[in-house]
């Protein structure tokens, strides 16, 4: 069976077949031939940590990716990223797009060929990827494929939007509704859009080659969008992701599964549907005995955690079926604003005294009573089992993967940079003494 590995930047489940009011065709189509989990969550809402933990089946402070790739942070062992796994056992392995795990040759990682490195958008990755698909119906030379496919869309800066688009949208539930942030959401809508017709050159692609039929689909994205309380936020906002597999056997459908799935699951159930031997260092379990109806659930919990993105800002969280519990260990009681990306809705927030907001050190949601995440039921002592259980789950978590934090602040990688969490640029102030 080959693996088709499809992701977006920065999408969240903003996406139709999760509600999304934009169309999006393609995406759609997948899920109604596959299997949608509404329920799956990322190891981080940062992008080289998230997608590292995906591509390793390891917590990103276990694999060495406590930051981002282009800011000085890599891998322990380039050797443990699935292209190299799946290299080893026969796979012809391509990377078309981004994949911001490393900073260095993505040949370490295991790719054999690599193409739009520096032009990642959909107008460029998916005629690209349907080339591939091409040659491989029609050339191939025995091997089942590893195809990564990585658009940039929707990262900041988004698509133009049409003009007057901004009049009729509405911008995710935890933005305030101005001009402003429709209009920032308008242009969200134009990527989507963009990234729904590379996904569909890409599936389209796919049925021509005539290698649909036994090929897996994995469709998903880093974390939640780039607007504020959501990416690098641990909250369901920021840590809440679109997973949607495609495939022969358990793979298809239209189903929706509820229940509770981690994308460090990814790699583990990879290997169960390969029939390849699960490598000693994964940290996630496989899904398919969930996608196969054996079992109602397939974990009860999900952890999360944010080290470093453009600031120091040490968080670590976990996420069972009704509650989310997060702790912060850097002692701050303000928002760390580089960690925000900038954008027209920031900038909404900011001058509407978003920097002063105070944080606490802990914090409590109900997700069922309060799916927003909004209301801090930390210090109530009708909940303080509810608080110990979830402590002590992440406390057991983080000792049984080693995090680094338990040892107390986390230094830099040689050559690393971060700005201040105050706000100074790297070049005002090149590291971060936390």
């Amino acid at each position: 069976m080959n693996v088709l590995y499809i992701h977006s930047h920065d999408t969240g489940r903003q996406v139709q077949p999760y509600g999304a009011p934009v169309p999006m065709p393609a995406y759609q189509r997948l899920a109604e031939e596959g299997v949608t989990f509404r329920n799956a969550f990322s190891a981080a809402p940062t992008c080289s940590p998230s997608r590292t933990a995906l591509l390793t089946g390891q917590s990103p402070h276990s694999a060495g990716m406590m930051g981002l790739a282009h800011r000085g942070f890599a891998l322990h062992d380039p050797g443990q990223h699935l292209a190299n796994v799946l290299k080893s056992n026969g796979f012809r392995t391509a990377l078309i797009g981004i994949q911001h795990v490393t900073h260095d040759d993505p040949a370490l990682l295991g790719y054999e060929s690599v193409a739009a490195q520096d032009d990642r958008s959909a107008a460029t990755v998916a005629p690209l990827a349907a080339s591939f698909l091409a040659d491989h119906g029609q050339h191939g030379d025995g091997r089942p494929f590893f195809l990564d496919v990585g658009f940039e869309e929707c990262h900041r800066p988004f698509h133009q939007a049409e003009p007057g688009a901004d009049r009729f949208v509405r911008p995710p539930a935890v933005i305030p509704d101005v001009p402003a942030t429709r209009a920032d959401m308008a242009a969200f809508e134009a990527s989507a859009r963009a990234l729904d017709r590379g996904v569909g050159i890409v599936l389209d692609a796919l049925d021509r080659a005539g290698l649909a039929g036994d090929t897996l689909v994995i469709c998903t994205t880093d974390h939640g969008l780039a607007f504020p309380e959501m990416k690098c936020t641990l909250t369901d906002h920021g840590t809440g992701v679109l997973l949607i597999l495609r495939g022969p056997d358990a793979f298809g459908g239209g189903r929706v599964i509820d229940a509770l799935a981690a994308q460090i699951d990814l790699f583990p159930t990879l290997c169960e549907a390969l029939d390849i031997a699960p490598p000693n260092w994964l940290q996630g379990i496989s899904l398919l005995p969930l996608l196969r109806g054996d079992v109602e659930s397939a974990r009860a919990e999900a952890f999360s955690e944010v080290t470093y993105h453009a600031a120091y800002e040490p968080q670590r969280s976990v996420r069972t079926d009704r509650w989310r519990y997060i702790r912060r260990f850097d002692g701050r009681t303000r928002p760390v604003l580089p960690n925000c990306d900038d954008s027209p809705a920031k900038a909404v927030l900011v001058e509407a005294g978003w920097a002063a907001r105070e944080i606490e050190p802990e914090a409590l949601y109900d997700c069922l009573l309060d799916p927003m995440q909004r209301v801090n039921l930390i210090d109530r002592s009708d909940l303080a089992a509810v608080a110990d259980d979830l402590r002590a789950r992440l406390d057991h978590w983080m000792r049984a993967t080693a995090d680094p934090l338990l040892l107390g602040p986390v230094p830099l990688p040689p050559g690393g940079v971060a700005n201040d969490p105050d706000g100074r640029s790297p070049s005002e102030e090149p590291t971060v003494r936390a």
